[in-house]
């Protein structure tokens, strides 16, 4: 599909509010040619554990686990 699009003063393009506050990579197939793809970011600090199959099949595993247990969350039985 495709559509005309104007950029602003700026040379922004807006595209719309069903992607707002979406993350995408740009590609520039050609000069004045772009491709954007939907993508996801993942915090470095995590990236770990993305890198980790094992480690991350032990999480997984670990949160199956406690929701079938019917673990709640412990901040909200805490008194103060």
């Amino acid at each position: 599909m495709e559509h005309t699009i104007q950029t602003d003063a700026k040379g922004r393009i807006n595209l719309g509010t069903s992607y707002a506050s979406q993350f995408f990579l740009v590609e520039e197939i050609e000069p004045g040619e772009f491709l954007f793809k939907k993508a996801s970011v993942i915090p470095e600090r995590e990236l770990w554990l993305h890198r980790n199959q094992e480690a991350k099949m032990q999480v997984l595993k670990g949160l199956e686990e406690a929701k079938s247990s019917g673990a709640t969350d412990l901040k909200a039985q805490t008194s103060p």
